[in-house]
């Protein structure tokens, strides 16, 4: 396979350069000063062994893809960044193009699948960090990740086999799964603490709003009648595969580096957004979950500092 990794930040960053160290064919698509970084001097991986220098081709439009019947995207874009990327993939991609969503949250299969038919999933266990422009970091060692994948709406087929054998050639842990969006469900759960992470100062309060707003999204979900794995079996997939590198300072998910870099967004629509939208179709309230996303809505567009709201405040409302 060859691989168009669209998004070269934190995720496909880690995942592209995995991959291109293992040979595999590798285009990366970015965008501004990281982009400018990437041409210039190479994206720097820096992972468990050292910092790589990953030479691939890089742009920031699929028009300057040299596509073939063995292209395969990976989109590794922020959910809200994913419907400026798939029009540009709309109009340069060939149609049967396999596309493979290694995105947060659960809509951007669906969006991707309205254009593409053959739209696969993969559920992203990935720590790790892009705060410098050219630089990717991998926050776990020897596996970097767990990149179990699958096709959508269910089921595998040849592509998920190679991906997971070319994923597995480059060090990252990955299976097929019929049931996917299961998979990934759980980990739109888990995902809910995202913006309590980015938001508010840690603590108790934020630690029992975050476990509010996951027990909030388990009833919503299943009111909307989605399935989703149990955290045991989540628990269970990650047993010791991912082991942090002692290295590196812990610092905060997707959403926290977001407002670490300044970008002025999030995928916070995405994340407890996505809880929000299921639980207005289905007529669920959900307080908590609207409470973090105003939150966070508030400190991205504002500029404000991580991790500067009082968890207790928002407590004390509910």
């Amino acid at each position: 396979m060859k691989y168009v990794v669209y998004g070269a930040g934190a995720v496909g960053g880690v995942i592209g350069g995995h991959l291109h160290l293992a040979g595999l064919p590798v285009t990366l698509v970015a965008r501004g000063a990281h982009l400018a970084a990437i041409r210039a001097d190479g994206l720097v991986l820096d992972a468990g062994d050292g910092r790589h220098t990953i030479d691939a081709p890089a742009t920031d439009t699929a028009a300057e893809v040299a596509w073939t019947d063995d292209t395969v995207v990976i989109l590794a874009v922020k959910s809200h960044q994913a419907a400026v990327a798939l029009a540009d993939l709309r109009a340069h991609a060939p149609v049967d193009t396999r596309v493979v969503c290694a995105t947060n949250g659960i809509a951007t299969e669906t969006a991707t699948l309205r254009l593409f038919p053959r739209t696969y999933a993969v559920c992203v266990m990935l720590p790790s960090s892009h705060l410098e422009p050219g630089v990717v970091v991998a926050g776990c060692h020897p596996t970097p990740a767990i990149l179990d994948i699958g096709r959508i709406p269910g089921g595998t087929d040849e592509t998920t086999a190679a991906v997971a054998a070319d994923l597995a050639a480059a060090s990252i842990a990955s299976v097929e799964r019929d049931d996917i969006m299961a998979w990934k469900r759980r980990k739109l759960l888990m995902n809910l603490g995202n913006g309590v992470d980015a938001s508010f100062a840690q603590g108790d309060a934020a630690d029992e709003l975050a476990e509010r707003a996951q027990a909030e999204g388990e009833q919503v979900l299943t009111a909307a009648g989605l399935t989703f794995v149990s955290a045991e079996e989540d628990r269970s997939r990650r047993g010791d595969i991912l082991v942090r590198r002692p290295d590196l300072e812990r610092r905060g998910g997707s959403t926290w580096q977001s407002l670490a870099r300044g970008t002025g967004d999030s995928e916070i629509d995405y994340l407890a957004g996505e809880v929000v939208l299921q639980g207005r179709l289905h007529g669920v309230p959900t307080p908590v979950n609207e409470a973090v996303v105003a939150a966070t809505r508030s400190l991205t567009q504002s500029g404000g500092a991580p991790r500067s709201l009082d968890a207790a405040s928002v407590l004390a409302s509910l």
